[in-house]
Formats: structure tokens, sequence, C-alpha cells
């Protein structure tokens, strides 16, 4: 079977989806190794997507900060709210101004099944080549082949392998010439050296903390589990962090000089739950009495758990990783169309792009943001 269409949107996804929504009678064709579209889209925010962020600039990116705020600047949260709005979904604002939709995550993907034609989407069909002939591209699927004039890369990254994320689109892009910058699990949990396993008998345990990655200040909770530390504090740090030490407050906004002459335990004068304080007393070689009677060397110690510094061994991976760090540079790439600067006709956005947020909305935002972009920059040039 050959066939030519105009457009070919590899990738059924947040952005391909976005995309593929917003170019009307185009000729197109959505393609997508899944049984069924926004299979990432479904499993998001807990099953109930986290759309988008009252919250909205480049500063909540890792990435180029002009290029983000180029996208953003022409489809942000108030367009996207305003966009799914007239398909009935009106999502409700929750703590730090994150927007989830009210019962699940199929709200957002009924939308893309209404706005996008069916027989314009193949589901089941993974892509195995792609290559540019003349000035037509080329596209492998199982036994078809379809030639198109321009194409959309919208593969995602490589978070969650079991829903069929596998890095293709990394690959095609290499293949057309694109630098790819250093790529590794973001938004993932932490693994712990051996002097730190003592809190993996912590597990089930969530405190809020601060915790300082090289520049960057997260805050948030953070929950201990038996593979290591994770939260949402956790996951918003393993965007930063690339190795080295982390340094986390245990006490947040507590003043340890507040209760130095007090007669009460350790384990008791500290707002930390006291499974969680026995266990780093021992840790720190500290019996557990009156705070009065610390020693000077002891309350150095305890003033430690305000500035804790820990080196994780390894991140959780990406079956566990709601996002890719890294990706195609985004400086082959024009942030007014999201086409390839060094392949007309090529256009990369979504994960695939080097650009990743963090935890609260924002990767679905910019997926949404660079399909948009996209989508317009298609028609005008149709």
């Amino acid at each position: 079977m050959n066939k030519d269409i105009d457009i070919a949107i590899i990738g059924a996804g947040a952005s391909g989806l976005m995309t593929a929504a917003n170019l009307g009678k185009c000729d197109y064709m959505v393609f997508d190794g899944n049984p069924k579209i926004g299979a990432k889209i479904l499993i998001s925010g807990g099953g109930k997507c986290n759309v988008t962020n009252e919250n909205m600039d480049s500063s909540y990116f890792l990435g180029e900060s002009s290029f983000v705020d180029a996208i953003l600047r022409r489809f942000d949260q108030n367009d996207l709210l305003q966009w799914i709005g007239r398909y009935g979904v009106i999502p409700s604002i929750r703590t730090r101004g994150q927007y989830f939709c009210n019962t699940s995550a199929r709200e957002i993907v009924s939308i893309f099944s209404r706005a996008i034609p069916s027989q314009k989407i193949l589901t089941s069909c993974k892509i195995s080549e792609i290559k540019k002939v003349d000035d037509r591209f080329v596209i492998k699927c199982h036994n078809k082949i379809f030639r198109a004039s321009r194409v959309v890369l919208a593969t995602g990254g490589m978070s969650y392998p079991q829903i069929g994320s596998d890095g293709s689109g990394l690959e095609f892009a290499r293949m057309f010439g694109h630098t790819i910058v250093k790529t590794a699990p973001a938004l993932v949990g932490l693994t712990l050296q051996k002097e730190q396993f003592f809190l993996k008998e912590l597990s089930g345990i969530s405190i809020d903390v601060e915790i300082r990655v090289g520049e960057q200040l997260c805050d948030g909770a953070l929950l201990f589990a038996h593979r290591g530390i994770s939260g949402p504090v956790i996951l918003d740090v393993s965007l930063y962090w690339q190795k080295g030490s982390i340094f986390i407050d245990f006490l947040p906004g507590f003043d340890l000089a507040s209760v130095r002459d007090s007669k009460k335990l350790v384990s008791s004068a500290l707002p930390l739950p006291k499974r969680l304080l026995k266990a780093f007393l021992a840790h720190l070689g500290i019996e557990d009495k009156a705070v009065n009677k610390c020693t000077i060397d002891e309350w150095e110690k305890l003033v430690f758990l305000k500035n804790y510094t820990l080196s994780p061994a390894g991140n959780f991976g990406y079956q566990k990783a709601e996002a890719m760090r890294g990706g195609v540079s985004t400086d082959e790439i024009d942030p007014k169309t999201m086409m390839s600067k060094k392949v007309d006709g090529l256009y990369i956005i979504g994960e695939l792009a080097d650009v990743t947020g963090r935890l609260g909305g924002y990767n679905l935002q910019w997926a949404f943001s660079s399909g948009y972009v996209c989508a317009y920059s298609l028609k005008k040039a149709k």
C-alpha cells in the first residue's frame, strides 16, 4: 500500500494530537504504534491529567529560556484553558496552581477524538524508517509506504517505555543530522548510596522539605521509599541533578535555636515524625535525650538536619520517570515554526526537543504549546 499525503504526524501523544486538532482541512495523517491515541495523557497526573499551571514561564523549564518563552507567548496556559473550554472541559485548580481534569484524563483525550477525524489516525502502526528522497519524505510502516511533503516528529522521549516510548524519534532526528543533547530520566525517584541505606527503613513516611540542587531550590513533599527517595520535591530535584550532592533542609521554616534550652527529648522537641528522628539520631550517633543536655558536638550534628548532604547513587530509571531530560538541540529548531533548521519540511515538537518542565503541568503545557505553534506554521505554509 502506497499513499501520498501532505503532512505526516509521527506520534499520537499530547503534542502530535494538538498539532492535528488544529490543522483543520489540511491533508494529514497521524501515526502511532499504540492501539489507541493519548496513551501517556491517560496515565498523567495519576490518571487525572495535570493539564497546565497558572504559573507559566521559562523559569519552570530546563532548556533555553528564550526558546521556551517564544513558544509560550504564542500559546500559554490561558490560551490552552480557553481552547479546551470550547470542548466543554473545564479543569479545576488545586495546590501550587495546578489544573487537573475533574473526572479523568479521558476528558482531554476525548477532545482529540472529536477534533480529529478517525480516518486521519493510523494506530498500531510503528514507523520503521523515515528518509527524504528529493523533496518528499518516505515513511515506512510495516508493509505500507507513505510519501509526505512535511513530517512532524512528535514521538515523545523515552519515559514510560511500557507504553511504547522507545526513543525512535531521537534516532530519526539524528539520522537527519540533528544534535541530540544528552538524555536522562527526569521527574523520577533517586536511589541512595550505601551510607544512606538506613533511609530505606523509613519507607512510607512523607515530610515537607526544601532541597538545594545546584542553583535551584525545590520544596515540597519528600517520600521515603524502598528503592530510595521520591515524592514531588524529589521529582523536581531529579530534573536538575546529574551527579554530586544535594542539600536537604528537613526543618524548613523551623528555628532550631528556639528549642536549644528545651527539656524535651530530641525526638519530641523537633517537628518531625518520631520514627524519622530516631533513625537520624542513630545515624548521627546522638542519644535521644533532653535537648538542653546535648553537647556542643551533638548540637552541631542536629543542626546538620537543616543542611543534610546527600549524594544520590542514581535514579529509578525511565520506567518510573515522568519525563526525559535532553533531546534535540533547540538551537536547530525555529521557535517561530518548530521546523528544523537543518531539514526543510521536518518539524520537531514536544518532549523530543531539549525542553523539560518541572512537576505540575508544565510538560503537558509545553507539548500543547509546541504542537499549536507547529500547526499554525503548517497551515500558514500550505
